[in-house]
């Protein structure tokens, strides 16, 4: 017999009641609460109550009590269904309607069990009302989270997702009205509301990332989920990896220093109150980094690297380390040195993590071209096939490895590597890798001669600038070797420099007059050479040099004096060494100089040419001597540049 009249429902304890006015003849047990109902109604609308009473049909005379496991929505959504076979006034809601969707499928409540029945209204209101505005979904989408498998079996979860990355790509304006969007009321065509009067005011731009904020309150599997439902919609890459970010940025609170610079205020267009995800960090990233695309950017790559610091603390596996690491190197040139100052995290006595930054050293040389470039137009990106992204990255490693060589517990063969991860090409000046080189050698000074001849051969001296080679000459923290052989090239440098000033007034002098005259004497002719080339380095727009052939004019005399003063003492040099006899009984003993400062001497234009290693060695007094004459006077000679 059914209730005559149903006022509601009310709780005592665990127990629910019927305000019906008879004895409960059935009970049903959802998560330890207990029901007390009638059998006939829901009987009448539910087919799975329907199925447990024809199995119990020896005990109608009795009450029954069954327990329904794994109830979608618990508690709370089977009291929804109760009042809706009672005849009670129900009502649907973006936050309730998955759930009240799946447990009347649980509890089978078809049509074949009444006419609009629970499951048939349930599907109407998710299509008719949910599926087509922003806020609805973005709710119902979050109450999925409880009822997950069921929701995609009758495939709630996938429609919900589909329909929220339809309207990603349709005006937002048109989502619902009236509507908060920017901080501001908007009507449907996107003009300014002023309490609710239409004000004629249009927004002047629409931006892209109006739904970052609103789908971020989604668990870490259901963003997922998300990104790629919108991928394959073909939604554009940049707006993925910009949501991607957004979300990455609000659950790892490391991230906020490598944010970038022009982001505002939290943009959603939904106004309603949301409660964030709980969110494992360390599943966030490996999944965030799964999602990333390989594309380029400049703030693409600030926050690469910031996700990379992120995963270091965190300790996330070395799959998802080594592909970030990879990523970074497809656009190092992108990179900023303090982005790459990588803290050493691990128990390593370093303080940087050189290991790092070699990884994605190497990555960047053996990166394959082609890759797709997104950022904003203003930035000004250069093309794979370029030589200028190599030399960009060359001067960044030379910057990082001045840095980091401050470090007195960074290995020699460390620094090496570092700066012969780039091929030859990639320098063409040198003067970084010497900067870094000297401040290696200044915060190492135990180190051996042979050590820091070792470490000195990473330079190429042929590709040092004028400033670079003064500082070299009379740099003590160099061996002895390595500065004469910085003082050869340097006077190779110079005859090169004179050879080009004769050349070129040689030309001149043949344009204008048609007959071309060469000069018998350098120093007779150095004045008015040096005024020639300077007139053609003017026209050109070279000033720096033009500056340096103006001093050059004044001094050319002398300078070519202290020239010759300089030979003649290299001469005296060799000719003592021929004289001293070979002794190799100690290779402590200070006379031996010949095999320690085995290098190559400058020879005159008149000399004949002597191989100067297969010489014997010299006192050491007399080389000193030599050695503290040669840089008084080179000190005065080259003071000009």
């Amino acid at each position: 017999m059914a209730p005559a009249k149903v006022s509601g429902f009310y709780r005592q304890g665990n127990d629910w009641f019927c305000k019906a006015g008879l004895p409960s003849d059935l009970s049903i047990i959802v998560n330890d609460v207990n029901f007390h109902l009638h059998k006939f109604p829901l009987v009448s609308k539910c087919g799975k109550i329907a199925s447990i009473f024809e199995e119990l049909q020896n005990n109608l005379d009795k009450p029954i009590t069954t327990k329904l496991k794994e109830f979608p929505g618990g508690p709370d959504t089977f009291l929804f269904a109760a009042k809706f076979c009672y005849g009670i006034r129900v009502e649907f809601t973006a936050r309730n309607i998955v759930m009240v969707y799946c447990a009347a499928d649980y509890l089978q409540m078809t049509d074949e069990y009444g006419e609009d029945n629970l499951l048939s209204q349930a599907e109407g209101f998710l299509h008719k009302t949910v599926l087509r505005n922003w806020k609805d979904c973005i709710l119902a989408l979050q109450s999925c989270e409880s009822c997950m498998e069921r929701a995609e079996k009758l495939h709630i979860l996938q429609k919900c997702l589909n329909a929220v990355s339809m309207m990603v790509c349709t005006d937002p304006s048109l989502f619902g009205w009236p509507m908060r969007m920017y901080g501001s009321l908007q009507s449907p065509g996107g003009s300014i509301l002023w309490n609710g009067i239409n004000t004629g005011a249009r927004i002047r731009s629409a931006e892209s990332d109006w739904w970052f904020e609103d789908i971020s309150y989604f668990s870490v599997g259901l963003f997922e989920r998300l990104i790629k439902t919108m991928e394959a919609r073909g939604i554009r890459p940049e707006h993925l990896s910009g949501a991607t970010m957004y979300y990455a940025r609000k659950y790892l609170p490391g991230l906020g220093r490598w944010q970038s610079t022009q982001r505002g205020k939290a943009r959603t267009v939904a106004s309603f109150s949301l409660t964030p995800a709980t969110v494992d960090q360390k599943v966030l990233l490996e999944s965030i980094e799964k999602l990333l695309p390989k594309k380029k950017g400049k703030s693409f790559c600030r926050f690469l690297l910031g996700l990379l610091r992120v995963a270091l603390i965190l300790g996330v596996n070395q799959t998802c380390q080594y592909s970030l690491e990879r990523k970074i190197g497809m656009q190092l040139e992108l990179a900023s040195l303090d982005g790459l100052l990588i803290p050493s995290y691990s128990d390593s006595d370093t303080l940087y993590n050189t290991d790092c930054v070699e990884r994605i050293i190497h990555h960047f040389v053996s990166s394959e071209s082609g890759l797709t470039l997104f950022s904003p137009p203003s930035l000004d990106l250069e093309s794979p096939l370029s030589v200028e992204p190599l030399r960009k990255v060359a001067r960044l490693v030379d910057s990082y490895l001045a840095e980091v060589a401050s470090d007195v517990n960074l290995k020699l063969g460390k620094i090496r590597y570092l700066a012969e991860a780039l091929p030859e090409c990639a320098r063409p000046l040198h003067d970084g890798l010497y900067r870094a080189v000297d401040i290696y050698l200044k915060a190492h000074p135990w180190l051996s001669d042979r050590e820091k001849e070792e470490l000195c051969n990473i330079i190429d001296y042929q590709k040092l600038s004028v400033d670079a080679c003064a500082h070299a000459s009379q740099n003590e923290r160099l061996p002895l070797r390595v500065i004469l052989q910085v003082l050869f090239f340097e006077q190779m440098h110079l005859r090169t420099a004179l050879a080009g000033c004769l050349n070129v007034l040689e030309a001149e002098n043949a344009t204008t007059t048609g007959q071309a005259t060469a000069p018998t004497e350098m120093a007779a002719h150095a004045a008015t050479t040096s005024e020639a080339a300077g007139q053609i380095l003017q026209r050109d727009g070279w000033v720096t040099v033009v500056r340096e052939n103006r001093v050059l004019k004044v001094d050319m005399e002398k300078m070519m004096s202290r020239v010759g003063e300089l030979e003649e003492e290299f001469s005296k040099i060799k000719q003592e060494m021929k004289r001293v006899t070979k002794s190799h009984s100690s290779l402590s003993s200070p006379r031996i100089v010949g095999r320690k400062f085995g290098c190559m001497l400058l020879q005159r234009s008149s000399d004949s040419q002597t191989d100067v290693g297969s010489t014997g060695p010299t006192p050491r007094p007399s080389v000193e001597q030599a050695h503290s004459s040669r840089h008084s006077r080179h000190r005065k000679s080259f003071s000009l540049f």
